[in-house]
Parts: structure tokens; sequence; C-alpha cells
């Protein structure tokens, strides 16, 4: 169920979107995560002002809400944005974990103004030897080894 509140959050999520395209910091995204009726984190796009082709706004609030949680879980929040998650903020989300996500925007808006995420989507079904970037697995026989001292550690926190 969508109340006024979280329009009204939605509504502060678009605001940080207009905010960074006055910036000039990136694209048109904005994003905001509340706990408990407080904003715990925002962040709008800065992919082009960072320099940092992963500071999309819901990376950028999810970096935020953590910092000033203390966590790097989103447990009892819910992550407003500005439009419809691509698939690398989908996964951050998911590593996340908020209890739910609001958006505005669809992907068909965001690829009508040129962030066209579909292409992405696509590349993710198919076999590493078919992507426009191919990927290359490499059978290193010590490439396990990591995992197994991994597993090997007594009180490491899953997630």
């Amino acid at each position: 169920m969508v109340t006024e509140k979280d329009i009204a959050y939605l509504k502060q999520a678009m605001n940080l979107a207009l905010e960074g395209v006055e910036e000039k910091a990136g694209g048109p995204f904005g994003c905001i995560i509340v706990k408990d009726g407080q904003v715990v984190g925002k962040g709008y796009n800065r992919v082009t002002s960072d320099n940092d082709p992963t500071a999309h706004a819901e990376v950028v609030a999810i970096r935020d809400a953590c910092k000033n949680l203390g966590a790097y879980q989103l447990e009892g929040c819910t992550l407003y944005t500005s439009c419809e998650p691509c698939p690398m903020c989908l996964g951050a989300i998911y590593w996340a974990r908020p209890e739910r996500v609001l958006y505005a925007a669809t992907r068909f808006t965001a690829a009508d103004a040129g962030f066209d995420d579909d292409f992405i989507y696509r590349e993710i079904s198919l076999e590493d030897h078919k992507r426009k970037i191919p990927f290359i697995h490499c059978r290193e026989t010590n490439a396990s080894a990591p995992f197994e001292y991994w597993k090997q550690q007594a009180g490491k926190k899953l997630y």
C-alpha cells in the first residue's frame, strides 16, 4: 500500500534528482532511504562529477545510509528512488536488503531520456563468450583458496 507519506518521500527523491541535474553532477536520478520516519541516507547521481560509473543515486544513498546507521544492511528501511533501478542498483539494493522499494519513473522513461539499461538486462542472460564485453573464466587451480580460507574463519559475519 502506498501512503501519502510515501508520495512525499518520493517527491524528496525526485527533488534530489533535480538538484543533481542543476549541480551537473550526473544523470537525473535521486534517492532517499527512510527508517522509522527519518531520512537516514540520500544521494543523487554523481557519475560524471565523481568520474565513478558506480555512483548512481541508489548506490550513493545506500552508502550514506549504511554509514549513518553503522550497518551494512538496511533492515527496516524503505528506499525511495526517482526512477526504477538499473541492474547494478537492483543488485546493490538486494545486497542491502531494505524492507521495500518505491520508485517514480520507469526504466522506459529513463530510456526515452537516453538512459537505456535494456542492453544490460539482455547481456546478463547471455553466456560469457556471447557478451559485448567478453567474460573469460580462467580455470586457475587455486581459485577456491580464498573461499576455503573464509569458510574456516570463526566469527565471520555472513551477508
